[in-house]
């Protein structure tokens, strides 16, 4: 062969036409199309479906013009042990043999100095011919780039490994699903599929979740977006347990074993040595993640050492089939995408081996809460910095936790090792916000006999069940859970979850307004916190102390209970309940008009929660920020403050969390002028709340509502304040939030809203109310509004009574200062 002959051969290349449209990945491309500019090899590593071919040929149609000798596609897909990829690139290029020559010979030199990218697709079928080539390459050839795609790593000297991600997933929280990379492929091939198909307000929630079931992984996606010519999504969404099934119907022209989801997964597998399918199939019974230590303990067992854990390990990350993340609290956290997860469960199942170790699971995560456990409430006290690792620990196992309680209750027939769990993992599932699903597992839970549970976990899950049904705003359930627990305990003598029960029911009776039932509860709890020497618990009770006096505007003392719960808190170098303390403080500041002293125990809160999930209080600190921020006139920051506390307070199931957002966000349209916002949302907001059972309206909440309506009366009038209440009051949650996130309001109502009828609040003051409350407010009594206004004294009580009522107030001291303030405003 000539040189000139070799040389027309390696120009243009063979790469080929995008058969469709390129979705997402942009920032992924720029990244490796710098990197091909350094790098002499580049491998794109990654599971089977994940996109490697198709994010290869992107990256080389956008570098072909830096390379004169062209680029070139050497497809290995359907190669077998014993082919020679010598052969195989020297066909693409058009290198012919030479008689008495070695062909990798002829073939190096006709590449010579030429400066050509050689893209060499599924490397994995030819992993070391593959390694042996690109050695032989980047010695002889300088100008040669190769980039390849593998489900390991070639392992040659000068690889640049590239492991390729998932497509970005919807992030929730109020963002828009459509930002998702995973959710654009869908809706792309879906589109392609069906003229039919629509994205729409129905199956918009249904697509994100189905992105989410498939990880991300685009021929997953791509096999369910075909799908749409004859199933809606939500039909998909809800057979996707079944996914190998489902996805069972691929490009026919594509390999064999990139057909269909199960052929790709059982092709990897299969490939496998005995130890790594052991292995593989084992490290099923965790669900979300695991460490090494984790693996070691759970999936050592017969024909498997724990001595070997590690090196088996490490095949499976460089064979794509689990993947190494970042370090979490000084410890590499592993996974597996789902999809592998599933076809793994199927070949433990199969092995007969799942009950052992789905047991073994489930009693290592009851080791790991009960360590975190002994830690916390051990003498001398743990610092933060010894507990804080820990906590963001039992973060990342959240999902096992789940996986663990859910195997006990259904498939162990242990209620008792599921509920020994939830409450060793009490304190971060509180100060966590994670009301759900610990909320409906614990129900379950509590279901078994009494004689099923011994006094001690049944005592101390029901005080927990009270502390979840406090957290979620639910009077009602925590005050059945802790009543019970608090009779419990008192019987048996368990001093620990009866302070925490009788905490609760003090709360609910603060709720109720009786104030001396919670000071009597609140006395006994801290009677028995402190029989147990319970520091923890008694940072709570004095927290308590203080939300009780500041609900009674007593503010020296509440600050008081505070600052006791705060020294103690400091001591105990707790950061869960230090930033408790600090919010209670913050509140008193803001009673007293101090927003300087406000703003800067806030952030103190913020600063202390940095390193951990505590996300009701990083909700409560954002929102008092931006109440701030819009006391001070600032609406930009208070913008950001309360958007971002309702993003976050969203994922928490709170309701009512979200409904006093919503409320301040409704204040903040009032102060931007946009009436017709203001009192839509306001509408919403008391609609949540009117939907939670056993709600009772907070301290003010009517007195709120009406200091928002009255500006728009005077602006909209009287009728169109009650339309737009209506149509407020008729949102879900779900709109009620989106409607809230939204920028800038619509030129036109909401095509959700409608034409509602007029519906006049519930707060809203008569005019005969009116009146008598500006009587209260010069100081009347009952008999003297009676004479006043030729009523009887009954009559006039009952005005009072129900002032009282729609206001939020339990004095006419309250209603007085709400006079005087709304007349000079």
């Amino acid at each position: 062969m000539t040189q000139d002959t070799a040389h027309a051969s390696l120009t243009g290349g063979n790469l080929p036409l995008e058969p469709n449209g390129f979705v997402g990945r942009e920032t992924d491309v720029e990244e490796l199309v710098d990197l091909l500019g350094v790098a002499r090899v580049v491998t794109l590593c990654g599971t089977g479906g994940i996109g490697k071919s198709r994010l290869a040929i992107r990256v080389a149609s956008q570098v072909a013009a830096e390379f004169p000798g062209g680029v070139w596609l050497v497809e290995l897909a359907d190669a077998v042990p014993g082919d020679q990829i010598e052969t195989r690139v020297a066909a693409v290029l058009g290198v012919k043999a030479e008689p008495s020559r070695a062909l990798a010979e002829t073939l190096i030199d006709a590449l010579g100095d030429r400066r050509l990218l050689l893209v060499m697709d599924n490397c994995e079928s030819l992993i070391e011919e593959s390694a042996r080539f690109c050695r032989a390459v980047l010695t002889v050839c300088p100008e040669v780039r190769v980039l390849t795609t593998s489900r390991e790593p070639l392992r040659v000297a000068g690889e640049t490994v590239w492991r390729v991600p998932p497509l970005s997933l919807p992030r929730g929280g109020g963002h828009d699903p459509a930002d998702s990379e995973a959710v654009r492929l869908f809706v792309d091939r879906a589109t392609a599929a069906s003229r039919e198909f629509a994205v729409t307000e129905q199956n918009e929630a249904d697509i994100a979740d189905l992105c989410e079931a498939l990880d991300g992984m685009p021929l997953a996606i791509e096999l369910a977006a075909a799908l749409c010519r004859v199933l809606t999504v939500g039909q998909i969404n809800a057979r996707i347990r079944d996914r190998f099934r489902l996805l069972s119907a691929g490009d026919r022209t594509a390999p064999a074993r990139q057909q269909t989801l199960r052929a790709t997964v059982d092709w990897s597998y299969q490939q496998l040595d005995e130890p790594e399918r052991i292995l593989l199939r084992r490290l099923a019974v965790f669900t979300g993640g695991w460490t090494l230590d984790m693996a070691e303990r759970v999936c050592a067992r017969d024909a498997l050492r724990a001595e070997d854990v590690l090196r088996v390990l490490c095949v499976l990350v460089d064979k794509s089939l689990v993947l190494a993340e970042t370090a979490v609290a000084g410890e590499t956290r592993y996974r597996m995408l789902e999809t592998i997860r599933e076809y793994a469960a199927e070949q433990l199942a199969a092995s007969g081996e799942e009950p052992g170790f789905r047991r073994l699971h489930r009693d290592h995560m009851i080791e790991v809460a009960a360590r975190m456990h002994r830690t916390i409430v051990r003498r001398p006290r743990p610092t933060w910095a010894e507990i804080c690792p820990m906590l963001v620990m039992m973060d990342e196992l959240q999902a096992n936790v789940w996986a663990a309680v859910r195997w006990s209750a259904e498939a162990d027939g242990d209620p008792e090792s599921a509920l020994r769990l939830l409450v060793l993992l009490r304190w971060p599932l509180i100060a966590g916000g994670r009301f759900t699903p610990a909320d409906k597992w614990l129900d379950r839970l509590l279901e078994a006999a009494p004689e099923e549970l011994s006094p001690q976990v049944r005592g101390d899950a029901l005080a927990l069940r009270g502390q979840v049904a406090f957290g979620q705003g639910d009077p009602d359930a925590a005050q059945v859970a802790c009543t019970a627990a608090a009779g419990l305990c008192r019987q048996a003598g368990l001093h620990g979850p009866l302070g925490g029960a009788l905490a609760v029911l003090a709360w609910v009776a603060i709720y109720q307004r009786r104030p001396d039932r919670a000071r009597t509860l609140l006395d006994e709890a801290l009677e028995a916190v402190r029989a147990v020497d319970d520091p923890w618990h008694e940072t709570v009770v004095r927290s308590m102390e203080g939300t009780l006096a500041l609900s009674e505007g007593r503010a020296k003392e509440s600050q008081r209970s505070f600052e006791a719960a705060l020294a103690i808190a400091h001591e105990l170098d707790n950061h869960w309940a230090a930033p408790v303390a600090l919010i209670g403080l913050a509140q008193v500041a803001w009673l007293r008009g101090d927003l300087a002293e406000a703003r800067a125990r806030y952030e103190r809160a913020l600063d202390m929660l940095q390193d951990i999930t505590a996300h009701w209080q990083v909700v409560t600190c954002l929102s008092g920020l931006g109440r701030i921020a819009l006391a001070q006139g600032d609406l930009a920051t208070a913008r950001v403050r309360l958007i971002e506390s309702l993003r976050l307070c969203i994922g928490t199931g709170q309701r009512l969390g979200v409904a006093r957002r919503i409320e301040t966000l409704a204040q903040l349209a009032l102060a931007e002028e946009d009436d017709r916002r203001a009192v839509r949302l306001a509408g919403a907001s008391a609609a949540i709340r009117s939907a939670m059972s056993g709600a009772v309206l907070p301290p003010g909440f009517g007195a709120r509502m009406e200091e928002l309506l009255q500006p728009a009366r005077m602006r909209l009038g009287e009728g169109q304040v009650a339309q737009l209440w209506a149509q407020g009051q008729e949102m879900s949650q779900e709109q009620a939030v989106r409607y809230a996130l939204q920028v800038e309001e619509p030129h036109e109502t909401p095509p959700l809203l409608g034409a509602s009828p007029a519906v006049t609040p519930l707060t809203t003051l008569t005019c005969r109310e009116w009146e008598i409350a500006e009587l209260v407010a010069r100081g009347l009594s009952n008999k003297a509004i009676a004479d006043d206004l030729v009523i009887s004294p009954a009559t006039a009580a009952r005005h009072v009574a129900n002032i009282l009522a729609k206001l939020g107030f339990s004095s006419r001291t309250q209603v007085a200062t709400w006079v005087v303030e709304q007349n000079r405003s």
